[in-house]
């Protein structure tokens, strides 16, 4: 009787502690406005339809789905061009898109509201959680004949924050040099995304026996840190992260179209991925390291914290909209104001160079010298993209979103993603 008393309290305390909170603040949710009633030029927002008719004409992109928000108000929302050329299918403002790296901003604010729950420490080893990557060891030789390599232990245990921003050592598979590509591929590790029935605890397992780029904290390098933070989640919440996902953040900011794998009733609206053979558009197949369909079917398992969302413009927008809220959105708080301070502020020093940003714990940050180059924004504009040509920004200071949609890979140039940040700039008028 007492055991099961005990075990009752626990899954009490446990679903207490993921209820979502209320706020004593509450901003209502996202709605379509007149560009002037947000403080926007109608005239130079159609500077973007130009922009993206123009890109379309000189076959850069198939087309695209558009979005602008600005002080809690949609005042662009658009679709262009065609989703699937061959079928002759256009692109709607509803579509459902692979956001790939998009994912990681995702992970990382579940990560920071486990955080707030008191649950770890940012600079606690991750071997704490993960006891795999107890003694990380860090890459020395690569016999590429047989891809044996030499390895040596590192100088420091890898810590969640390093996770958090890319500084842990850990490499990216099929997006990582030849050597690392190797090593990974040879493991069996899986970078981003699968059908097959395997999970997200299995694929880490393995990759915490690889050897690290170097010791952690001393590069900045773009990794699989965040498919392993994808663990920790399920192993510190109990829970697995497509339902901690669902229940923490898409429910509470109305992100009704955000899955790891689409339900049925949804996989219509996902468009197909495009690339160009023979200056012509078609489905894109080259699948040596992934399936482009993981969305819609296989064993619907593995669940990327890195890379394995798809979702649309609007409720991408949604999430965003809660970072410019400082943490709260339609009455719900999923983060404390300062721990989105936390999460904006300069996290790796100068590992970026003078490349005008800094990456914070879930986003790259532009600094003064980002926004005095021009086009990207003011000082603390955050951003990422993924690797489906996907892109998105958000300016506090002008309280601006900006979320473009394609969907394509190795189709040459694209002026879309640096010309739509500048022209949505431009169009600001108050």
């Amino acid at each position: 009787m007492k055991n099961a008393i005990t075990i009752l309290f626990s899954i009490i305390l446990t679903v207490s502690g993921f209820a979502q909170t209320k706020s004593i603040l509450s901003t209502p949710p996202l709605s379509e406005a007149t560009a002037a009633s947000a403080g926007m030029s109608e005239e130079r927002l159609e500077r973007i339809d130009d922009m993206l008719m123009e890109c379309m004409n000189l076959n850069q992109i198939p087309g695209a789905v558009a979005l602008v928000a600005r002080n809690g108000k949609i005042v662009y929302y658009k679709s262009f061009g065609m989703a699937d050329v061959q079928s002759k299918q256009p692109f709607k403002r509803d579509d459902i898109f692979r956001i790939a790296s998009q994912t990681k901003a995702i992970t990382s604010t579940a990560v920071m509201m486990l955080w707030e729950e008191g649950k770890f420490r940012l600079d606690d080893p991750i071997s704490k959680y993960i006891p795999e990557f107890k003694d990380a060891r860090v890459l020395v030789s690569f016999n590429d004949s047989d891809s044996s390599y030499t390895t040596r232990p590192a100088n420091k245990p890898i810590t969640i924050r390093h996770l958090l921003t890319h500084t842990s050592g850990i490499g990216y598979g099929f997006i990582d040099n030849d050597q690392f590509r190797k090593i990974y591929q040879k493991a069996g590790i899986i970078d981003a995304f699968s059908n097959r029935a395997v999970t997200i605890e299995d694929n880490i397992k393995k990759l915490a026996k690889l050897p690290l780029h170097h010791d952690p904290g001393e590069k900045f390098t773009y990794s699989e840190g965040l498919d392993v933070l994808a663990y920790f989640i399920e192993i510190i919440s109990g829970m697995p992260l497509d339902q901690f996902f669902k229940e923490r953040i898409f429910e509470p900011l109305g992100m009704k179209d955000t899955y790891f794998y689409l339900p049925d009733s949804k996989k219509r609206r996902m468009v197909p991925v495009q690339t160009k053979k023979d200056d012509k558009w078609v489905r894109f197949t080259d699948t040596t390291y992934y399936n482009p369909d993981y969305p819609t079917t296989g064993a619907r398992m593995f669940f990327s914290g890195g890379a394995g969302l798809s979702s649309t413009v609007k409720d991408y927008a949604n999430f965003l909209q809660m970072y410019l809220n400082k943490g709260e959105f339609n009455g719900k708080r999923l983060l404390s104001r300062t721990t989105v301070q936390v999460i904006m502020a300069n996290q790796v020093g100068d590992l970026l160079g003078n490349s005008g940003a800094y990456y914070g714990l879930a986003f790259g940050v532009l600094n003064q010298d980002g926004q005095n180059m021009g086009g990207r924004g003011s000082a603390g504009t955050f951003d990422w993209g993924g690797y489906f040509n996907t892109q998105y920004f958000a300016d506090p200071k002008e309280n601006v979103i900006g979320i473009l949609f394609k969907q394509t890979q190795n189709s040459g140039p694209d002026d879309t993603g640096w010309k739509f940040r500048q022209l949505v700039g431009q169009a600001i008028d108050d």
